[in-house]
């Protein structure tokens, strides 16, 4: 049975759920998210894995940082996660800002992965739904508590008639999901977490982070890319560009899922998934490849 816990580290405590034994998988949310979007996978990954998911800092029942909501504050909270759990490597499994979280672990801290698994990830590419554009723009955290605070039947109401009105903004399989993330956007300081974060990976523009740049880095890093056909979020194509940068990376599109497949399809991203896991070895880290990776296509071909 999963099991509700927490730790302190430098910056805080941080909440997480644990279940099952084996090698650590560390599953991390998306923006505005809690470690309850992995509810309708977990107990089937700790079959086989040991399962931590955490709330990110400021998110769910972790402390709120110090004031940094970075990728990379973000990244360093988990390692410092690992570190306290007893844990020196990690297979890490991310969810659209998750994802590019865990591409973020995996460059600032290559020796503590074992894998990589992007599930609908951020940072691929500029283009991004108008909501969450929106959440940029000043003014925007009153707008998000008056959403927020409306009744559930209603916000599910609402979003329905938006999706066949704006069917390229809202995915209808994610009706659900979204309403469950706006329900936890009523505590304040989710929203504060929610509107800082945005805002320090997102403009009005779309998308200000990009992995671009490091994937050649991940280029013998286990990556297995999974995404929606329908996600209306983070267009699909963003994955499949990713594909091209990382030769070896194992390919899933789930038909018919939005940007949720976890919560909406994991019937189908658990086998995959499982078979992604088992089939493939470990990274190990070494300061001399990575050297060679550090310098560029010729280096990377020798």
């Amino acid at each position: 049975m999963p099991t509700e816990a927490s730790v302190g580290i430098s910056g805080g405590t941080l909440a997480y759920t644990t279940a099952g034994s084996g090698e650590p998988l560390l599953l991390v949310h998306g923006l505005g998210g809690t470690r309850r979007t992995w509810r309708h996978v977990i107990h089937t990954l700790a079959a086989t894995h040991t399962v931590i998911a955490p709330d990110l800092p400021g998110h769910g029942d972790s402390d709120a940082p110090a004031g940094d909501y970075s990728l990379g504050a973000h990244a360093a909270a988990l390692r410092d996660l690992l570190v306290a759990l007893g844990y020196p490597t990690a297979t890490v499994i991310g969810h659209s800002l998750g994802g590019g979280i865990g591409m973020q672990f995996a460059y600032q801290f290559p020796d503590r992965i074992n894998r990589l698994v992007l599930i609908s990830s951020g940072g691929l590419g500029t283009e991004v739904t108008p909501m969450l554009r929106a959440a940029t723009l000043p003014g925007a955290q009153l707008v998000v508590e008056g959403l927020a605070h409306v009744p559930d039947g209603v916000t599910r109401r609402l979003l329905l008639p938006a999706m066949s009105i704006l069917p390229g903004v809202v995915a209808g399989e994610d009706a659900d999901p979204l309403a469950d993330g706006l329900r936890g956007l009523a505590d304040g300081r989710q929203r504060h977490a929610f509107i800082h974060t945005a805002r320090s990976v997102i403009n009005w523009r779309g998308q200000a982070v990009s992995a671009a740049r490091q994937l050649s880095l991940m280029r013998d890093l286990p990556v297995l890319v999974a995404w929606g056909s329908h996600d209306k979020t983070i267009p699909p194509h963003h994955q499949q560009a990713a594909v091209r940068q990382l030769p070896h990376a194992h390919l899933l599109e789930i038909t018919g899922a939005g940007h949720y497949p976890h919560e909406t399809a994991p019937d189908r991203l658990l086998p995959p998934l499982h078979a992604f896991l088992t089939s493939t070895l470990p990274f190990h880290y070494s300061e001399t490849r990575w050297r060679k990776l550090l310098h560029g296509p010729q280096a990377q071909a020798a």
